[in-house]
This record gives structure tokens, C-alpha cells and sequence, in this order.
């Protein structure tokens, strides 16, 4: 594999922090909730386990596509969040039962510190478009006087971490990013950003969305994006798969708590991982296909490196963004492959969840994190014929004991958007 495109040489992943890159910032908490469970703890077992979670879908029965992954059983309002939560988006809700779990995960009281040194990012794709719908539907139904009043507070791309923000009584930087699928992703790099720069003390980083929707069914089916293997909704989302078709709908949200490092050890807070590299490029080629040369998904990996200040060779685990759409895992399969050939273990746990959207970045980065912890490398659900035009070590059936000081989580989107996150052991 040619060297063309890599970095010269830098630190590894275990050598001495340069004081010229100013404060390190880590990760001190982290919150959860997906299709594979409710809170970090279930959530880990089962993408280790590589069980998916797509099933048939009774809100989506009549749709093109009517499976899909769907958190388990949830009721927002025994859930941290308090009664308040039962009155927002479903995709809110999500985020402030992930909120919640990564401030005390942290030891961090319901309001901590400062407040106006604590902020929110948060990314999202559909934001409250279950709202929308709803009340789109009603509007054809019963006319203008059919619309209830709290339409537009919820219906927002910025309501979830608005909600955030009240419940917790946060009231600095409040941000909501928007760049497709590498929303959460994009997130936690800007939130790292923010907190190494001063602007915040505390930082809650993460992505939430809730697209399981009618209209959203129809349109990515029309799109053609979405997996149709309606007679085993199980393994329809197969990641780098050869037989794979598309990527199958799913919700959550997930977040991480951000500290300078010197901040983290005074409060004694847990010391999970350094953000140590973060980058975002855009392909500018076309609104839904990605650059077919990978050249933003590799200018995102190689600039996440070099923030980081680390050789390829120090990495060892990608968390792919690994849609299972026939495009997206060739074109991210090449440029891995053109960064650091063969010798770092790739995986999708989409497989578990499906596609998050907005909140992949983040649920992928938590688990990127429990990987570098565990020194455990979850497998790619379903991955049973890897597609052999894909370069690079996918690891499949059962996960794989290894030794980890840095991994990658890869978020790539509609439009263009690609982001990268490098994380290390601190």
C-alpha cells in the first residue's frame, strides 16, 4: 500500500503530551441508549455480543421499509429527565435519558459546576421531526385550529439540547450542530474545542435522533438507501458485507462528558480517554454520493492524526461509520485502507443498532472509548462474506481481544461531511 497520503512520523499513542497543544481533554462520562439498551452497561454487551436488533416496526407497517431499530420498551417518564420529558420530541427524550446517565457517570451532581461555564453540543439530523409529522398530519386533518401550540418549541432541530440546558441548568456555550450523519461526531470535536480553549469548564458532547417516522421510511426508501431484506429485518444491516443493500433505520442518542484533564484529576473524576485529534472536511461533490475517490474521508482520517499528533501505526481500531450502503462502506473501505493499509482491526456496529444518524457519531464514540478501555474490539454484526474489494481487516463473528492505546471513530454524511475522531488511553 503506497505511503502517499500518510503523515511523517509522530509520537505514539503512550509517549509524553507536548505543552504546545495546550491542555489535554478527556472524557470523564458517558451516556447511552440505542436499540441495543438503555444505558452504557447494556448497550456494551450487546454490540460486544454482535446481536442485531432490527425487527419489524409497527409504527412503519404500510411503509416501503416497516423494520427497523428501535429502543426497547421506552417510557420517558420514570426516566432521569423528570415529568418534563414526557412533553418533548421522542428524540429529545432519548438525549435527556443519555444526558443524564453521562453527568452522573461522571460525578457530576444533576447541576454541576459553574453553570456559566457549562455547556451543551449536540448534533442532530431529523431533530424533532416526529413532532412535525405529527402535526402536519393533523393540519391536513383538521385544519389550522388542529395544530397544537407546542409544535414549533419541539418540532426544532435545537430543542433536545435546549431541554438539556433547562433541565440541568446549564448556561453556557449551547450549540446544535447539523452536518448531516457526522452531526455527533462533529459535535464532540467542537465541544472538545471549546473546552481546550477555555471557552468551557464542562462540556456535554454528543448527537440524538429519533427518525423512525412514516415520511422518514418513504423518503430513504425512495432514496433508495434503505436495506429491503424485509424476510430477515435481523441481518439486513450487514456492514461491509458483499450481499449488503442498504442501511435499516434506528434512533438513540449518546453523550460524553468533556474536562481539561488538570480539572478532571482535582475533582477526582473517572479518567476514561483523551480527544486527542479531531478533524472535518467536506467532499464538495454531490448531495448524496460520496467522493468515489475517498478523498475527504482520507483528508478527515490523516487530519484527526495529525491534530492528535500520532502515526497511523498508533492506531489500533477504527470505529467505521459503515452504513451497509453499497457506496459508503466501498469509498470509507479504500480510504482506510490507503491510511493505514491493512494492520488496524475495523468494525461497524451499525449492524447492532442501525443507522442512528445524527447520533452514530457519538454512540460510536462511546463505544470507540469501552474499546480502548476494555481493550476489546466489538465485531460487525452479520458480517458473514466480507465484501473482497474492501482492503482492510474487518473483524467479524465475535469481537477480538487487543492491546489499544489510540482508536479512530469515522462519521461520514449526506452531502459530503466527513469527521473523524482520534481518542487515546490517558
Amino acid at each position: 500500500m503506497s505511503n502517499t497520503h500518510r503523515p511523517p512520523t509522530r509520537r505514539t499513542a503512550n509517549e509524553p503530551w507536548t505543552a504546545r497543544r495546550g491542555p489535554r481533554v478527556v472524557v470523564t462520562g458517558i451516556g447511552v441508549i440505542s436499540a441495543a439498551g438503555t444505558g452504557v452497561e447494556e448497550n456494551w454487551k450487546r454490540v460486544v455480543a454482535g446481536e442485531p436488533t432490527a425487527a419489524r416496526d409497527s409504527v412503519l407497517f404500510g411503509s416501503p421499509v416497516d423494520f427497523a431499530c428501535r429502543v426497547p420498551d421506552f417510557d420517558p417518564g420514570p426516566r432521569p429527565g423528570g415529568p418534563q420529558a414526557e412533553r418533548l420530541d421522542r428524540y429529545a427524550q432519548l438525549a435527556m435519558v443519555a444526558a443524564a446517565e453521562a453527568l452522573a457517570s461522571a460525578g457530576l451532581p444533576a447541576s454541576p459546576g459553574d453553570p456559566d461555564r457549562c455547556g451543551i453540543v449536540l448534533g442532530s439530523v431529523a431533530g424533532g421531526m416526529g413532532t412535525l409529522e405529527e402535526q402536519a398530519a393533523r393540519l391536513e386533518r383538521g385544519g389550522p385550529t388542529a395544530v397544537a401550540g407546542r409544535t414549533m418549541p419541539l418540532g426544532l432541530l435545537s430543542s433536545a439540547a435546549g431541554a438539556i440546558s433547562v433541565r440541568h441548568g446549564l448556561r453556557g456555550t449551547c450549540l446544535s450542530v447539523a452536518t448531516a450523519c457526522a452531526s455527533g461526531t462533529q459535535a464532540i470535536g467542537l465541544a472538545r474545542d471549546l473546552v481546550g480553549a477555555g471557552t468551557l469548564d464542562i462540556a456535554l458532547a454528543g448527537g440524538a435522533d429519533a427518525p423512525l417516522t412514516p415520511f422518514n421510511a418513504a423518503a430513504y426508501a425512495r432514496l433508495r438507501a434503505l436495506s429491503r431484506r424485509a424476510d430477515d429485518p435481523r441481518g439486513a444491516s450487514r456492514p461491509f458485507s458483499a450481499t449488503r443493500d442498504g442501511f435499516v433505520l434506528g434512533e438513540g442518542a449518546g453523550f460524553l462528558v468533556l474536562e481539561r484533564e488538570d480539572d478532571a484529576r482535582a475533582r477526582r473524576a473517572p479518567l476514561l480517554a483523551v480527544v486527542a485529534g479531531h478533524a472535518a472536511t467536506a467532499d464538495a461533490h454531490h448531495a448524496v454520493r460520496p467522493d468515489p475517490t475517498g478523498s475527504g474521508a482520507r483528508r478527515a482520517m490523516l487530519g484527526a492524526l495529525a491534530d492528535a499528533d500520532l502515526d497511523p501505526g498508533s492506531v489500533g481500531h477504527i470505529n467505521a461509520h459503515g452504513t451497509s450502503t453499497l457506496l459508503n462502506d466501498a469509498v470509507e473501505g479504500t480510504a482506510i485502507g490507503e491510511v493505514f493499509g491493512d494492520r488496524v482491526a475495523v468494525s461497524s456496529t451499525k449492524g447492532v443498532t442501525g443507522h442512528t444518524f445524527g447520533a452514530a457519531g457519538a454512540l460510536e464514540a462511546a463505544y470507540a472509548v469501552l474499546a480502548l478501555r476494555e481493550g476489546l474490539i466489538p465485531p460487525t454484526a452479520n458480517l458473514t462474506d466480507p465484501d473482497p474489494s474492501i482492503p482492510v481487516d474487518l473483524v467479524a463473528a465475535q469481537a477480538r481481544r487487543a492491546r489499544l492505546d489510540a482508536v479512530m471513530s469515522n462519521s461520514f454524511g449526506f452531502g459530503g461531511y466527513n469527521a473523524s475522531l482520534v481518542l487515546t488511553t490517558v
